[in-house]
This record gives structure tokens, sequence and C-alpha cells, in this order.
């Protein structure tokens, strides 16, 4: 009890942090007219989506557990349904715009700009409208056919891989589409110069996937193919504990360490507006400069 209590104080702290980040990144990014485009819109979606799951699990907590003396296994009304249901659904609208995110840099690194902005659309359609199919479908299934409980116990049944079933594929797809970035990344290194005995070359591809691997979510791969009947505590551990944080992890390096981002804080700050041609128009998109790589993608 004490483990799983210090793991809710963990986890609490986690999505707290993220949501506090999360709401000033998108301020930012919204805020400032050079940053509106299509890349950094997919951005604000997905912190969105962040800040939506963490504010679920508050509620669906705050909902299953308001009183000690309650077996949640078998409580059951209207509202836990509801706040188990918002807890799926947002989960499910996080990966999906993770999977977005990939998407949609592939799409400007293999064509122009303007093939960029056509898939834009589809994209957000796609992103909210596929997650709320499946969780429809879930809750009439769960409705007609497994009504017990809160919902909130899915270890046997089939019905859950309604919601499960599109998060693998999207995480399974997310990782060949991060295993293609770094294929790219690594041609885009000056093929004169590439030398695997070189320090450096390996240490600015490092980076460059370090970066990706929070935004593309690819350690889920590891989350999702441990066996079922691995410890307890150890899945909720990694799921909730390391979970929680990467809202706040993706706010920092897509946003606060964005040089575009920085330049306009400061451009506000300092008041400096004369005389500097417009980030937006000079600046070529790539994973966080912090990188090191330089890529001949389409603009913002």
């Amino acid at each position: 009890q004490s483990y799983f209590s210090t793991i809710k104080i963990i986890y609490t702290v986690g999505y707290s942090v993220s949501i506090t980040s999360l709401t000033i990144a998108v301020t930012v990014l919204i805020a400032f007219r050079r940053l509106r485009c299509p890349r950094n819109y997919i951005h604000v979606q997905l912190f969105f989506t962040f800040i939506l799951k963490a504010i679920a699990i508050f509620i669906k907590d705050a909902v299953l557990f308001q009183e000690e003396g309650i077996d949640h296994c078998s409580f059951s009304t209207t509202e836990c349904k509801i706040s188990v249901v918002f807890c799926h659904y947002f989960m499910m609208t996080n990966f999906m715009w993770l999977l977005v995110e990939a998407l949609y840099l592939n799409c400007l690194l293999l064509s122009s700009l303007s093939h960029g902005r056509r898939y834009f659309w589809w994209l957000v359609l796609f992103g909210w409208g596929f997650p709320t199919l499946f969780t429809l479908i879930w809750i009439l299934t769960k409705f007609y056919f497994e009504d017990t409980a809160c919902w909130d116990i899915n270890q046997d049944s089939p019905y859950w891989w309604l919601i499960k079933g599109p998060i693998i594929i999207s995480v399974g797809v997310n990782f060949v589409l991060f295993i293609n970035i770094i294929r790219i990344l690594l041609k885009k290194l000056d093929p004169r110069q590439i030398n695997f005995n070189n320090s450096s070359q390996y240490r600015r591809l490092s980076r460059s996937t370090l970066l990706l691997i929070p935004l593309f979510g690819t350690h889920y791969i590891v989350f999702n193919f441990l066996p079922e009947y691995t410890s307890l505590g150890l899945r909720l551990y990694l799921e909730l504990c390391i979970g929680s944080f990467q809202g706040f992890i993706v706010a920092v390096l897509y946003c606060f360490l964005n040089q575009e981002v920085q330049t306009e804080i400061g451009r506000r700050w300092h008041g400096k507006r004369s005389g500097l041609v417009p980030v937006w128009r000079r600046t070529r998109w790539t994973v966080p400069s912090s990188s090191g790589v330089k890529m001949t993608t389409s603009v913002c």
C-alpha cells in the first residue's frame, strides 16, 4: 500500500509539472505570430492531448478513490464510467498525435512544403477522429455486452483491444517512422566525413536520436510488449512515473529549447524588431537546433 501511494505521489507531481510546462508552451506558440505555422499547430495539438490526458487521470483518481472504504473493483456509477471513458479516449488521442507528429515530419522530409500543408488537415482529422471512432465502438460494446464495475477492469476483456490494439499499432508505426528519420539523419551527414571511428559523428547522431524518442513515444515499444505477468509494481512505475513527465520533456525540447522560440522571446523582451530578417522565413525545420544536424527540409 505504501509503495502504490508513493507511485501516486510521483505521477501526480509528474503530471502537474507537465500540465504547467505544456500550458506555458501552448501560450508561447499561439501568442507569437511568427510561430504560427502547421508544424507548430501540430505541436500545440499534441501538447493539448498531454494536458487533457493528465486532467482525465486526475479526475478518474478523484472519482474512483473518493472514499477509502469503497472497493473500487466493484464500484459502479455513471460518473466513474464517464471518467474512465475520457481517460481512455485522451490516452488514445495522445498516442495518435504522437503518430501525427511522426507522419508530418516524414512528409516534410520527403516532400515539399506545399505537400506538407496539403496533408495537414487530414492529419488533424485523423488525430481526433480515429480515437473518437474506436472509443465510441468500445463504449457501445461495454454497455451492451460487458457493463460491469466501472469499466476500468480490462485484463481479460476482448473488447479492450478496441483501445489497446490501435495504440500498439500506432507505436509500431511510430517505431518504423523513427527508424526512417534516423536513416535520413544519417544520410544528411556529410558522406565525406562519415567515419564510424569518428566520435563526433556518433555524438551528433545520438543527440538527434535522444531528442526524437520523447516526441515519437518510441519508449512505449518497451511498455506495450512487456509480458502480461511482469510485476505490477514495475509496470506502474514505468508507465505512470516515467510517462507522467513525458509532457514536460516534450515541452522543453520542442518549445523552450527551440531556437525560433528563443529568438522570438528575445525579440519581444528586448524590443529589437527593426533590421531583423523574420526567423520563420529563413529557418529550415529540423529536429531542435541543439541536435547539431542540418537538414534541408521545408520551412515552417
